[in-house]
């Protein structure tokens, strides 16, 4: 695995056009990072950082939050002030207490009930997807089951009508355009109205719910749980949001990277084959892993710290870049091979462990097991075509991906 630049490995990262360069070049950049041993300075303007590369550095930072800060925010660039005094903030940008606040009306909200009521929706949804592909085919797999799959799941779960579906889709598509290095036009504001156009649909939602609760999550959202109150409007349609992007985003292209997995590795999708039930638990962290959908994240030091043997001062930015603590050759045995069976794999593709780490993790797990199942038991011949890829910093995206083998 060799770098065709004689650049530093840290000036190579830092330069614009990084991450459309070969997937082989930009491992063979984190490669180098990560024998160097200690963090590196990448860029010299505003997104200078301390690039965090390897897994126990990644896993360190990612449990102490409190000086590990997530605040003013861990994506390129931050939010504006401006939008997030209109639409809220993320909890993937906030600190404790605030923080801590939403995690415990979040975490209470998903009672037993809410939780049975989603396993049964996903297996149904699952079904669904396979029927609908059996029956009709595909000309790109991804929206017709990675997107959909966790669409329906995620407004099954916040109660959005069917025909605000299609609108969903693409606010999620738009919301995330401004966000690391994706090469296409971007329409000024475009993302923004996106923004306003979620949170408008989850306020009409809590509305209903207002009137007419239901036993469902938005009405325990928006009912008192926490010192008296439930979430805001706004920290509803923030809420949203981050589950739509996280819960959404993240996991379709998860999904996505699983289907190319078992069309580059045949081995491997013989295994898979061979034990549906008992591979399936280790094969959907193996692909979180060898995909790590959310590629970096940000923090910002809170005070003076050393990391590995660097000295980094208060309000250095810090990035966690999870994709190649996720191919730490000290962690994984043989990291750059795909084993469905890999355990223990102790990933970071849903973070590094802490208060951040994915709230939407089990969900996640469950809508891979449900989906990969369903289509492998249904369509054993199913084989994805090659992938078209969206060149990002931010989120491993697949732009397209073909149906290759005829179904029945």
């Amino acid at each position: 695995m060799g770098t065709t630049t004689e650049e530093r490995p840290a000036d190579a990262l830092a330069r614009a056009g990084f991450w459309a360069r070969p997937a082989p070049e930009r491992d063979a950049v984190f490669a180098a990072l990560r024998r160097a041993g200690v963090p590196q300075r990448v860029g010299a303007d505003a997104t200078a950082h301390w690039a965090l590369v390897r897994h126990p550095h990644v896993v360190a930072a990612s449990r102490n939050p409190s000086l590990f800060l997530s605040g003013p925010g861990v994506t390129t660039p931050p939010p504006a002030r401006w939008v997030r005094a209109v639409f809220g903030d993320s909890m993937v940008n906030m600190d404790d207490p605030a923080h801590a606040r939403m995690r415990r009306i979040v975490s209470r909200a998903f009672s037993p009930r809410v939780l049975a009521a989603t396993e049964e929706s996903i297996h149904a949804v699952a079904e669904r997807i396979a029927d609908d592909l059996a029956r009709r085919g595909a000309d790109d797999l991804m929206p017709a089951v990675a997107t959909r799959m966790p669409v329906e799941v995620v407004c099954d779960l916040m109660g959005v009508p069917g025909d605000e579906r299609a609108r969903i889709v693409a606010g999620v598509d738009r919301t995330t355009e401004g966000t690391g290095t994706r090469r296409r036009l971007r329409v000024p504001g475009r993302s923004l109205r996106a923004l306003a156009g979620l949170h408008r649909v989850m306020a009409r939602v809590a509305r209903e719910r207002r009137r007419a609760p239901r036993d469902d999550l938005v009405s325990a959202l928006v009912a008192a749980d926490v010192d008296g109150r439930g979430l805001t409007r706004r920290e509803l349609g923030a809420f949203f949001s981050l589950l739509l992007v996280a819960g959404v985003e993240t996991t379709r292209n998860a999904i996505g990277h699983g289907l190319v997995l078992l069309r580059e590795h045949p081995d491997q999708r013989a295994i898979l084959l061979g034990d549906l039930d008992g591979t399936l638990p280790t094969a959907v962290d193996e692909i979180v892993r060898i995909a790590t959908p959310i590629i970096q994240f940000r923090r910002t030091l809170a005070a003076d710290h050393e990391v590995g043997g660097r000295e980094m001062a208060r309000g250095d930015s810090v990035v966690l870049y999870y994709t190649s603590a996720n191919r730490d050759e000290d962690v994984f045995a043989d990291p750059w091979r795909v084993d469905l069976r890999r355990s223990p794999n102790p990933h970071v593709g849903f973070g590094g462990g802490g208060p951040h780490y994915c709230l939407g993790a089990h969900l996640a797990r469950q809508e891979m097991t449900a989906l990969y199942g369903a289509l492998l038991r249904r369509l054993p011949d199913l084989r994805a075509g090659t992938p078209t890829y969206s060149p990002s910093g931010f989120d491993h995206r697949i732009a397209r991906l073909p149906l290759e083998a005829p179904l029945p």
